[in-house]
């Protein structure tokens, strides 16, 4: 396989440790390899974003395995390229089950060219993208304990939803309130409640 790049980096991440291997040299020769392990606190990778710029390592490739990845990118972004691979498009070949044969064959890898890097979007939308899906998840949430209340008041035979379009309003959460609160609620104070009268 031809080189490409004199000075990579090939990372094998895992939730507390993360194996760095470093090839560099000429692109016509042997690389020499360079192999650190460090922890994957943000100390921890603050030293390996410094050993990688000390060894004037250009290009960083990692795999996109859950979201360990992700701090590791947020330190090293902007100091590094950076190309995250997908798991099964580097897969390794049977034998190599260590975590530095790992990291040494993600570097051959790259160093070669042969790894396409998976899209990674700015991290302002990253962020953004972390919100809508947090919201969409708390909406889910709402939704299912509302589904749950509408159970349990027709288990007890509370037909709310008979006078009420939504229960979750302003009015059906008065009425909620009121049953909670041991008040006894009349079908007139029902229909005032829906016309937004309910005392």
């Amino acid at each position: 396989m031809e080189a490409m790049i004199e000075r990579c980096a090939g990372l094998d991440v895992h939730q507390e440790t993360v194996v760095a291997c470093v090839l560099f040299g000429p692109l016509d020769k042997k690389p020499k390899t360079s192999i650190e392990t460090f922890s994957t606190t943000t100390t921890g990778l603050l030293a390996l974003s410094d050993w990688l710029a000390t060894l004037q390592v250009s290009d960083v490739v990692m795999e996109s395995t859950g979201v360990y990845w992700k701090p590791i990118w947020n330190i090293l972004e902007g100091s590094f390229h950076l190309v995250l691979a997908n798991a099964r498009h580097v897969k390794n070949v049977p034998g190599r089950k260590t975590d530095v044969k790992d990291a040494e064959w993600l570097a051959k890898l790259l160093r070669c060219g042969l790894i396409e890097s998976n899209f990674v979007p700015p991290e302002d939308i990253r962020d953004l993208r972390d919100l809508t899906r947090y919201r969409k998840k708390l909406i889910h949430h709402r939704t299912s304990e509302q589904n749950r209340i509408h159970k349990i008041l027709q288990d007890a035979n509370i037909k709310l939803t008979s006078v009420l379009s939504d229960i979750f309003g302003v009015s059906g959460r008065r009425i909620l309130e009121a049953i909670l609160n041991g008040e006894k609620i009349e079908t007139d104070g029902l229909r005032k409640a829906n016309k937004g009268k309910y005392y």
